[in-house]
């Protein structure tokens, strides 16, 4: 197999990258993120975040599951997630508990605002 030497320079680059990275995030298996935004039925905001935080206790996988005000929008609220992978989380969405607070909550959803899937890679 012959290299030239944009493959070397790649390899190198590469080699450089990893060796910046920590050793336990190098052996650590990928995360699965969630950020998205909820958006109440008018003046039930805190309702919604009651319904979400009861029915989120034991959720396996679940690193992280924060529930955060929209500071400009008096009916959204931002839920981030963290999980160990993917497969735990759509497990999550399965369990009694969850599907019990999806469907209490459900009634009082006005939709849905931003999503974006993320891969977190370090945090506290």
């Amino acid at each position: 197999m012959i290299h030239d030497r944009r493959d070397i320079l790649g390899l190198t680059a590469a080699a450089i990258a990893a060796s910046a990275i920590p050793v336990a995030a190098q052996d650590a298996r990928p995360r699965h993120g969630l950020i998205g935004q909820m958006l109440s039925q008018p003046g039930k905001r805190d309702e919604l975040v009651a319904i979400l935080t009861n029915a989120t206790g034991a959720m396996p996988g679940c690193l992280s599951y924060v529930v955060a005000l929209d500071a400009a929008n008096p009916d959204a609220i931002w839920i981030t997630e963290v999980w160990d992978s993917r497969d735990s989380h759509a497990a999550s969405l399965e369990l009694p508990a969850v599907q019990a607070g999806i469907a209490k909550a459900r009634p009082i959803i006005a939709g849905f605002g931003q999503r974006f899937e993320t891969v977190p890679v370090a945090g506290v």
